[in-house]
């Protein structure tokens, strides 16, 4: 047989993270995801059609990921990893064997739910699309600036926030994979735009780096409404929320008439079961000043996503939007990186570098 053949035969030793054992509280450990090796074939005849055999280059850390670890059915808007599965996440990957004729090996793809592992069997048919790796776009940016981020950020401004030039908007977890980007997004209107965040280095960064017109370390705070009433003299047109809890309620006394506040997540929240987690007490606040306050998840806005792309890599083109990225290497670096997402220390995109040698 020649040497075709013993490639066809070929197996490839692939590690992946599985969820061992629930995490209904705090922030997963070794006890809840584990590592392991499994072997998968290259053989063209065993890979079902208009399937691929992807080796993942780069894999998307995101705080939604801890929610699905829990276990428990309490209102969770994704679902729940299985035991003893491997879990998921966005990833971009090298086509290494195809069977779907729209493929071809060498391709680079975008994967939104694929496992979290070295090499992977995926659908072609299902949340796959090819990049274009001469478009002068760094991959990174494809799960950061263009990627989920970035069209979190887009949907949450623009499309449900729509801040007019000179609305006071205010963003929290500022530094934050989707929040540098919203920010930008809503300077881009001309507004005036404060972030929250959790670190005196961070406030810096948004400032410096990401156009905010202030900032503040909420864990300098002692008193959030003194903080927002400082701020926000002339109260908040538009509250971009990524956390929840308390910061939503103090948000709440300073909002505007007919504000507007888009929910992209409540990242204080995830790590707590639902009778746990920080009730807000003046929603009535709604009501009386005529809020529109709307959670949105992105697979309801993908038929928009060709308008934040093209919109986007134009603003990335003439250098009106920044990015900030943290870079772990090797698959076995998903657990640290992951509790990295919920400590004030991290700034910007998480992301794993498994093996860019495209």
């Amino acid at each position: 047989m020649g040497g075709a053949g013993n490639e066809e035969k070929a197996v490839v030793e692939s590690r992946e993270w599985y969820l061992a054992a629930h995490a209904p509280e705090g922030v997963p450990t070794s006890d809840h995801l584990k590592l392991r090796t499994v072997p998968l074939s290259l053989c063209t005849d065993l890979i079902p059609d208009r399937h691929l055999v992807v080796q993942n280059l780069l894999i998307s850390v995101d705080p939604y990921h801890r929610a699905q670890m829990t276990g428990l059915e309490d209102g969770l808007y994704l679902p729940q990893f299985k035991l003893n599965e491997v879990i998921t996440a966005i990833t971009v990957g090298r086509v290494i064997r195809s069977k779907d004729n729209n493929y071809k090996e060498g391709d680079i793809v975008l994967n939104l739910f694929s496992p979290v592992a070295e090499h992977c069997v995926v659908p072609s048919e299902l949340h796959i699309q090819k990049v274009d790796p001469t478009s002068g776009v760094p991959l990174p940016d494809y799960l950061s600036s263009i990627g989920i981020p970035g069209f979190a950020a887009w949907v949450g401004i623009e499309v449900l926030g729509d801040p007019k030039p000179g609305s006071n908007v205010f963003i929290s977890a500022a530094a934050g994979a989707v929040g540098m980007y919203a920010g930008q997004l809503a300077k881009l209107r001309g507004c005036r735009v404060i972030g929250s965040t959790g670190s005196d280095e961070k406030v810096k960064l948004i400032k410096e780096e990401f156009g905010y017109d202030d900032a503040f370390n909420y864990n300098k705070e002692t008193d959030l409404d003194a903080a927002l009433s400082k701020y926000f003299p002339d109260g908040i047109d538009v509250y971009f929320d990524n956390v929840g809890g308390k910061m939503l309620e103090v948000a709440l006394n300073h909002v505007n008439k007919h504000a507007r506040i888009p929910v992209c997540g409540m990242i204080s929240q995830y790590k707590e079961i639902w009778t746990e987690r920080e009730g807000v007490r003046n929603l009535l606040n709604i009501v009386g000043k005529e809020v529109r306050m709307e959670g949105f998840m992105l697979l309801s806005y993908f038929n928009r996503f060709g308008d934040f792309t093209k919109e986007m890599q134009s603003y990335i083109k003439e250098g009106k939007i920044s990015s900030k990225l943290k870079i772990y290497h090797g698959i076995e670096s998903y657990l640290e990186s992951l509790g990295s997402v919920f400590t004030s220390s991290n700034a910007g995109k998480v992301v794993i570098e498994v093996n860019l040698h495209v």
